[in-house]
């Protein structure tokens, strides 16, 4: 008879999958499963899917090949757009490696003039963002968008992709987000149930899961387990609350969430890609027209890019409600531009309108600045 793990040990597992990945990837290619490669969650992971492809990210959130990848990019560029480049430009990474085509995107500048370099040693497609949410024009682009990249798949693995087969894959990354949302809903506990560093080991190992009947199954036993124990009477102590907001967190950008909790309190909520932006809102499946649906979903991410950006206001301000926050932490990848100057509407609507304490933090994935995090995260928490 198995012996039951210990939570601790399920939530290192999960931290772990991003390695343990490189073993499946490889297995996925040996079965001759089409891999492919994306850099965002804008890209409508339903339509690989529907083909019985499996998608991975490829964003790298390590500074080991940033110096690689200086040799053609400037030095002054986003670290998750150098790193991403260096992993593929040098092998080092092996989903890079394994992926058949890698799906951009336009959501910045750095990023869509990169992929011209990368282009020259991995088949790329850049999906064209309109820069607005609000437009009738916005939509149809990117139904258009949505189309062609179906037809791109179609051409370059010489399968034909059906709407039956959209529908039912729209229907399965559904109960992924639904599952996922049943773990990290439990961060509106108060107090908390689980920690940030757990919860995000969870959404960021997810990633990198390629059979989606496990990860769901995986996730809600979790979710039920770690739920049965908080009712039981197992919970953490009392601390203040924060969410996160802004850039990718993940790899080396976990330091935020680590100097946070190591300096007492906890990290409830993740607002940004790897959180609330990718998976709170699901594909309508009533909705009879399936690239209209998909539209729908992925183009009203509230990502920085995008002018005006509203959702991400409203995600927040609902955010701050139910997760009984006491602060947020709007964190920025150094140069990027989008989020950088979003940082002022965010800080007057977190001050002025949830009337909470907030704060913004600028970095890289170097370790240089470890020790200044943690300075800055304790005086902002003892003044919490």
């Amino acid at each position: 008879m198995e012996l039951r793990k210990e939570l601790p040990e399920i939530f290192e597992e999960f931290g772990e999958a991003r390695r343990n990945g490189f073993i499946s990837a490889k297995n996925l290619k040996e079965k001759n499963v089409p891999l492919v490669g994306t850099f965002c969650t804008y890209m409508p992971s339903e339509i690989p899917l529907a083909m019985g492809a499996s998608v991975v990210s490829l964003c790298a959130t390590s500074d080991e090949t940033i110096p690689d990848a200086e040799v053609d990019l400037p030095r002054n560029l986003c670290p998750l757009i150098k790193s991403s480049y260096g992993f593929g430009k040098t092998d080092k990474c092996p989903f890079f490696y394994f992926s058949d085509i890698v799906v951009g995107e336009t959501t910045c500048d750095g990023k869509k003039k990169m992929y011209e370099y990368m282009a020259e040693f991995k088949p790329v497609h850049v999906m064209e963002l309109p820069n607005s949410q609000v437009k009738q024009e916005s939509k149809d682009l990117w139904r258009s968008e949505i189309i062609k990249l179906k037809e791109v798949l179609e051409k370059q693995f010489g399968v034909t992709i059906t709407e039956d087969q959209i529908k039912e894959a729209i229907k399965l990354k559904n109960r992924e987000r639904e599952a996922l949302k049943s773990l990290y809903h439990l961060g509106k506990l108060k107090p908390a149930a689980i920690s940030g560093q757990d919860i995000l080991k969870v959404l960021y190992g997810s990633t990198f899961k390629f059979n989606k009947e496990d990860t769901i199954k995986e996730v809600t036993e979790l979710a039920e387990r770690i739920k049965k124990e908080y009712d039981e009477g197992k919970r953490l102590d009392d601390r203040p609350r924060i969410i996160i907001t802004g850039c990718p967190i993940g790899g080396a950008t976990e330091k935020v969430v680590k100097a946070i909790e190591d300096n007492g309190a906890y990290v409830v909520a993740f607002e940004n890609c790897m959180g609330s932006k990718a998976i709170e809102r699901l594909v309508d499946e009533d909705v009879e027209d399936v690239y209209d649906a998909l539209a729908d979903k992925y183009l009203n991410i509230g990502c920085s890019v995008m002018t005006p950006n509203p959702n991400r206001i409203d995600m927040l301000s609902k955010m701050v409600d139910e997760y009984q926050a006491d602060a947020v932490i709007d964190v920025i990848l150094t140069a990027c531009h989008t989020y950088s100057v979003e940082t002022l509407k965010i800080k007057r609507f977190v001050n002025e309108e949830k009337k909470i304490p907030y704060m913004s933090v600028e970095t890289d994935y170097s370790t240089s600045d470890i020790g200044q995090l943690n300075t800055r995260m304790a005086a902002f928490i003892e003044m919490l």
